[in-house]
């Protein structure tokens, strides 16, 4: 089974940038698709962005234009690249690792957008 660890979280002021990774180990991330989620206090987790396999990202409308998803498959990574980030933006985000018999989470990385 995939394990997911999420990074790169923590402080910024409005406006600024964060790039968050998701490192798996255990398994290639090559056959799976790979999300972000986020969770702000008193919410339900939310999908932010999806990369598949092969095809098209995804992202939900608050963030296209300012996040980008990648992923390195020979790193076994993901990425989501965080720019222009609002007071909005700050939650718990969450790496996913997905297909038809796997379904992996990390633990999670805050990100707090504040002046």
């Amino acid at each position: 089974q995939v394990q997911l660890v999420e990074s790169g979280g923590g402080l910024v002021q409005p406006g600024g940038s964060l790039r968050l990774s998701c490192a798996a180990s255990g398994s290639s991330l090559r056959d799976l698709a790979l999300s972000w989620y986020r969770q702000a206090p008193g919410k339900e987790r939310d999908m932010v962005a999806t990369i598949p396999v092969r095809g098209t990202t995804y992202y939900t409308d608050s963030v296209k234009g300012r996040f980008t998803i990648s992923r390195d498959n020979a790193k076994n990574t993901a990425y989501l690249q965080m720019n222009s980030l609002q007071p909005d933006d700050t939650a718990v985000y969450y790496c996913n690792a997905a297909n038809w018999r796997t379904n992996a989470w990390g633990q999670g990385t805050q990100v707090t957008v504040s002046s």
